[in-house]
């Protein structure tokens, strides 16, 4: 078999896709993203950043380009639609939602990962592939074949890499989906408004919201499931308009539309051999709460630095095997609170009962932080091991001598951030970082961060820090 001219193939340049090839690039890795998609698509959806996905640009040095062409809003009435604003005091610096046009989001991280040296071929599909003691044969529709070292499925919820591995998918299939789009209306304003403040009393999906002049946003929920593989019409949305609301608003001029389910699965593997799924491939889910985008995106941060150390030759050997046994239970834990939200949102007299119960709960404030927190990523805790509570967790943008500590996370390396000045990274220094730094605001000695930003070590002691060294960075370098 030929050696693989590649070190790793990403099937799929979505915001997941886009995102790993950036970061495998910051370590030097030959990446070529292949895209079925000869153009970016046309219609503007709409996303929203949590907080977590927001500092993770700002580790990469990217917010200030993507702040130019979003929108801030509080960060607050995520969960289930239950309209309470965020508890004081978030620990983050970047404490609200940024909604941006998915396009821009996806156009963003392509450009910055193409910056750093990625090969984007787009009108390319994964027909086949093969794996062997040295690397990945993946083969395209049109007959081409290529090599990698590896190949990472970042290609949706219908993914050709997961279903040509054989991995199984389970979880409930689609029982009722959502019509979405945007068109122009023929009512004033005004009546728009008030009828659909009474509708959204019981059903929170619904929506028509103006989206720039004469044009709204349309969100139709649907009982049932229709052909999935067709845009629907400006038909479907008006009957359905008519059913919820007795009025179909006098809806024309459209221009997208489009239609999503409710289906939530769980890949059983994130990794087969050489080959790895991320993102949509990996999990699905319904939108509630604005999880999914976020959710690929701090994927391919947690996995791509890990893919990187194990093509670079300094990973060490489990690395790899940590990209699923940290990401897969985040993704059972968002499967889990979106189907609770779903059935908060359900307008049956059971759920929304224990909603009102809920929307009561909210008001302490430990409640809602706490659901907020799970939203928004930011009360996320990787399972590190003994130790205190920070242990596995993010490390805030904290204030540094040098001015905020994302802005030396920017290439991708892991920092020791050392307030005791006795503390050396040694023959690690190829791979980490190291800040003396008797006034950074923390509450603990020293720490030691990986690339993705997480709490790996808290000490002072030297011999500790350079087991804990070798645990993520592998043997020092000589």
């Amino acid at each position: 078999m030929d050696s693989p001219q590649l070190d790793v193939i990403i099937s799929g340049c979505g915001p997941t896709g886009a995102m790993l090839a950036a970061e495998l690039r910051l370590h030097g890795v030959r990446v070529l993203v292949l895209e079925k998609e000869t153009e970016p698509v046309s219609f503007v959806r709409l996303v929203g950043l949590h907080i977590r996905s927001i500092e993770l640009m700002a580790m990469r040095g990217l917010l200030d380009r993507i702040l130019e062409h979003g929108r801030q809003r509080p960060a607050g009435g995520f969960f289930a639609a239950i309209a309470k604003p965020a508890p004081e005091g978030l620990d983050s610096a970047h404490a609200y939602l940024l909604g941006i046009p998915q396009p821009v989001v996806v156009h963003l991280l392509e450009e910055h990962a193409i910056q750093l040296g990625a090969q984007v071929r787009r009108g390319c599909t994964v027909a086949d592939l093969g794996q062997d003691d040295e690397g990945v044969t993946v083969e395209l529709a049109d007959g081409e074949r290529l090599r990698s070292r590896y190949l990472v499925g970042c290609d949706g919820g219908r993914s050709t890499v997961r279903k040509l591995l054989g991995v199984g998918f389970p979880g409930e299939p689609s029982r009722n989906e959502t019509l979405m789009g945007e068109m122009e209306v023929g009512v004033p304003q005004e009546e728009i408004a008030a009828k659909v403040a009474e509708i959204q009393e019981t059903n929170k999906i619904f929506s028509l919201r103006p989206f720039r002049e004469g044009v709204y946003r349309v969100v139709v929920p649907v009982a049932g499931v229709g052909d999935r593989a067709e845009a629907p019409t400006l038909e479907d949305f008006e009957q359905h308009l008519r059913t919820i609301a007795g009025t179909d608003f006098g809806v024309h001029s459209p221009r997208w539309l489009s239609r999503f389910g409710d289906a939530t699965r769980l890949a059983e593997r994130y990794r087969v051999g050489r080959v790895l799924l991320a993102g949509d491939a990996a999990h699905i889910h319904p939108p509630t709460g604005g999880q999914g985008l976020n959710l690929g995106i701090q994927d391919a941060f947690n996995l791509g630095w890990k893919l990187a150390a194990q093509i670079r030759g300094w990973a060490p050997e489990t690395l790899l095997d940590t990209y699923q046994a940290e990401r897969r239970p985040v993704a059972e834990d968002v499967l889990d609170n979106t189907r609770a939200q779903t059935e908060l949102l359900s307008t049956e007299p059971g759920p929304q009962a224990v909603r009102r119960l809920l929307t009561e709960l909210m008001d302490f404030d430990e409640v809602n932080r706490y659901l907020i927190e799970k939203i928004t990523a930011i009360g996320l805790r990787y399972d590190f091991g003994e130790g205190p509570d920070l242990l596995g967790r993010r490390l805030p943008d904290i204030d540094v001598k040098q001015g905020h500590l994302y802005g030396l996370l920017h290439r991708g390396r892991g920092l020791l951030l050392d307030r005791t000045e006795r503390l050396t990274v040694g023959g690690w220094s190829d791979w980490v970082d190291h800040l003396a730094d008797p006034t950074a605001a923390l509450d603990v000695p020293c720490v030691l961060l990986r690339p993705d930003g997480h709490i790996a070590w808290i000490g002072d002691d030297q011999r500790d820090l350079d087991d804990h060294l070798s645990r993520w960075f592998g043997n020092p370098a000589n």
